[in-house]
């Protein structure tokens, strides 16, 4: 029998112009583009170009980052942390009220089924960590041209931050990309989507009825169950066109869309 090897975590600092953040466990791999996807996703930055610097620490498992804004510590501290559901446990800054004054998303991309399951095919073929030990998640980007980039991270919403910081350190326009991810889509991974402006969000698992409340109030296509020929489009935004003669996983009925 083969044995898979097991998938690492450590317990990462994060200080922020001198003050200490959190502690997250993470996986060490790109670290950097988790930083700035962590920073954008709650706030702290608006584009990779406000960050005056950064240090990563691996063997002291902490990471320092220099603003070139001045860092309102006691504003962010009194603010109310919500610690996100699954592995890797991490926290946000951003309640589900906080997350329906995001800009709504507006794009007129339109993608066929067919093309999002075989995305998530190449994707599932190309992460190493995962098919390495069987327990890492994975968010993608897709890009305007089909050009897949892969991050990989004990902790979905990790994994989404990463690949959010990677697009934010190379700016590239969140309207011409598609995230997919391996994790399930909970209201705090649908925000980290729609603050960054993804139109579309795949996963191979399900979504909750929040996320699905709030991507539909927020205009964002979200497609879960992608695997092999099955999938289910939570969402009626019309980015996402069913060229596969395939029957949902389930039908979802939401009360209440907005």
């Amino acid at each position: 029998m083969n044995h898979k090897g097991c998938p690492d975590e450590y317990p990462i600092t994060l200080v922020i112009n001198g003050y200490e953040i959190a502690v997250f466990q993470l996986t060490k791999f790109d670290l950097e583009d988790w930083a700035y996807g962590y920073l954008y996703s709650e706030g702290f930055i608006q584009d990779a170009r406000d960050v005056e610097s950064i240090s990563v620490n691996e063997e002291m498992g902490i990471i320092h980052m220099t603003l070139r804004s001045d860092f309102e510590e006691e504003q962010f501290f009194s603010k109310k942390r919500h610690y996100t559901a699954g592995c890797g446990r991490g926290v946000t800054f951003f309640s589900m009220t906080d997350v329906k004054q995001f800009e709504k998303i507006v794009s007129n991309k339109s993608y066929k089924l067919s093309y999002l399951l075989k995305k998530r095919s190449e994707f599932a073929q190309n992460s190493p960590f995962y098919l390495e030990t069987g327990g890492m998640h994975g968010a993608c980007i897709v890009e305007a041209d089909g050009t897949i980039t892969i991050r990989e991270d004990i902790g979905r919403h990790n994994a989404v931050d990463k690949i959010i910081g990677y697009a934010l350190r190379k700016q590239l326009d969140p309207e011409q990309t598609i995230l997919l991810t391996t994790g399930r889509v909970s209201y705090e991974m649908l925000s980290k989507a729609a603050k960054f402006g993804f139109p579309v969000i795949g996963s191979r698992t399900a979504a909750t009825k929040q996320a699905v409340q709030l991507a539909r109030y927020l205009n964002v296509e979200v497609v879960g169950y992608l695997r092999g020929k099955m999938a289910t489009i939570y969402t009626s935004a019309g980015r996402v066109q069913n060229d596969v003669s395939i029957k949902p996983v389930f039908e979802l009925s939401l009360e209440g869309g907005n």
